[in-house]
């Protein structure tokens, strides 16, 4: 379940294009809210279990992914049926494909009860809830979704993240609360350290010096100049990976810093300048790894099971374990840049955007509703997890762990949608032994100091300012990329800055800054 953040974080805006064929006549009206319907509906308990005194029967469309077997048969589904007195049938589609099939639904108007699992966009969510086939889900979740309801009173970022300019939440994301979950750790090569007798890099200009120590210095012990200093995914993962050292952050879904709720997009600054000539001076001297720019996922990974390798960034552990050097590597700290920043990157605690959303044809939103809400709470994100006590899992300290048969058998995409990934539900350290394993914990503490205190994602737009910025960015995105690359990789010389700049302003960088500026400002007033 690892996390490409840079991919993430510097890819173009996500925003579909989809025809809405049949959004006209016949729409039930978005202020409902479901509370009628909820009237003529069976009786839904506000707590406790069963949900329902008279089984219901739902219908809800889902991605199935490949590692997945059928729903109907995961004991997550079949024990919650029991305790909640909800039978749910799932229309399954598989990962590819599935957007088809999902924009099908909307444009027929052949809705289900519910989406599940369902990568809902932020431009989706606002079609089909202005346009009447989603419901709208706040005064529900104040009354039916006490874990959700907790969780955004927590984490304030979960709330703006969701919540669409007119006040409406359409959709719900996964929720992921435990930090190990939301970043990269730095692994730094011990052995080396210890060998050539270095410690641990503070400053970038240290850094620097390790890493030509572990260039220069046969720490492998082979005789030869083979070791690689540092490595990262392919492409620009390595901006944000480095861009806290240098002032720069990542709000609001995008390259942006927040100063006094001001909204600079940093794009053309010079301490962006400073980063990408720090990197250049990396690269230029086979320092960070000469593949960076062309090697795939599998090359990556195949790296970090070597040994070979000095410093590298990965959420888990799991490459290192698989080969047995684990103990080889230990968990750094960012390093503090020549202004004295050290932010370390983070993904916000709302991820996976539209999750779970409730259609306009559901008699019952309110039991809807609360079957979903048992998922964002540890009991709840347990079950769906980790699946049946003792036949999937042990406790250890109140703490869930797969059993060492049931890992072997491999299985874990059989009993639950979490593998897979996108599930509606919550991902706190009371559930995350998988991915968050000692080495992982120890590793992450070297980060904590330096994590954001607040990460917002990116907010939701109405259609017209979403398509405006999606305009913006193809163009922005792309073209800040190819400099980018050039500019690390030294096939442009950084006399061209300027001419950088003045592009980026001829773009409308000044116009899209704006854009998240009204964005973040409606934000700050709904809260």
């Amino acid at each position: 379940m690892k996390r490409k953040w840079g991919t993430v974080l510097l890819s173009t805006l996500v925003v579909s294009s989809l025809t809405l064929s049949a959004c006209g006549t016949d729409k039930p009206s978005t202020e409902k809210e479901g509370k009628s319907k909820g009237e003529t509906s069976s009786h839904t308990s506000a707590e406790g279990f069963p949900i329902v005194k008279e089984p219901l029967k739902l219908k809800m469309f889902t991605r199935i992914a490949p590692v997945n077997g059928p729903f109907k048969d995961m004991p997550v589904f079949q024990d919650y049926e029991k305790m909640s007195n909800i039978q749910v049938e799932f229309i399954e589609a598989p990962t590819d494909g599935f957007n088809e099939k999902k924009n099908l639904l909307f444009a027929s108007n052949e809705l289900p009860d519910a989406l599940y699992r369902s990568g809902l966009t932020p431009l989706e969510a606002i079609r089909y809830g202005s346009g009447g086939q989603l419901i709208p889900l706040e005064s529900l979740i104040d009354k039916y979704a006490p874990n959700i309801k907790k969780l955004m009173d927590t984490y304030p970022e979960i709330r703006s993240a969701i919540t669409t300019p007119e006040g409406h939440i359409y959709a719900l994301p996964g929720i992921v609360t435990v930090n190990a979950a939301r970043t990269d750790k730095r692994w730094m090569n011990q052995v080396w350290l210890k060998k050539l007798n270095l410690k641990e890099p503070e400053t970038t200009d240290e850094l620097y010096e390790v890493l030509k120590a572990f260039r220069d210095k046969d720490p492998n012990g082979n005789g030869k100049q083979d070791e690689i200093p540092m490595t990262a995914r392919n492409g620009l993962s390595i901006v944000p990976i480095m861009a806290g050292s240098f002032g720069l952050d990542f709000q609001l879904g995008y390259n942006i810093n927040l100063d006094n709720d001001k909204v600079n997009i940093w794009m053309g600054s010079d301490r962006n300048k400073e980063l990408l000539m720090y990197l250049n001076k990396l690269y230029s001297e086979k320092l960070l790894d000469s593949e960076l720019f062309t090697q795939k996922e599998a090359q990556y990974l195949a790296k970090q099971g070597t040994g070979n390798t000095g410093f590298f960034f990965d959420q888990t552990n799991n490459p290192m374990l698989d080969t047995k050097v684990a103990d080889q590597y230990i968990g750094v700290a960012p390093v503090k840049g020549p202004h004295g920043d050290r932010l370390q990157l983070a993904a916000p605690v709302p991820r996976d955007f539209g999750a779970f959303a409730i259609t306009s044809v559901n008699k019952n939103p309110e039991a809807t509703l609360r079957w979903v809400d048992y998922f964002y709470g540890d009991e709840g994100s347990t079950l769906l997890r980790f699946g049946r006590k003792g036949e999937n899992y042990e406790l250890r300290d109140g703490i869930p762990f797969y059993t060492e048969a049931f890992l072997n058998s491999g299985n874990q995409g059989k009993i639950t949608p979490y593998a897979g990934g996108g599930a509606p539900h919550l991902i706190s350290e009371k559930v995350a032994s998988y991915i968050n394993p000692p080495q992982v914990q120890e590793a992450q503490k070297k980060l904590d100091p330096y994590m954001p205190k607040i990460r917002y994602a990116s907010p939701m737009f109405d259609e017209q300012t979403a398509q405006q910025i999606n305009i913006l960015r193809n163009d922005i995105d792309k073209y800040y990329e190819e400099q980018s690359t050039k500019f690390i990789a030294g096939a442009l010389s950084f006399d061209k800055w300027g001419e950088f700049q003045s592009t980026l302003k001829k773009m409308k960088v000044d116009e899209l800054q704006k854009l998240y500026q009204d964005a973040y400002d409606k934000l700050k007033q709904q809260k």
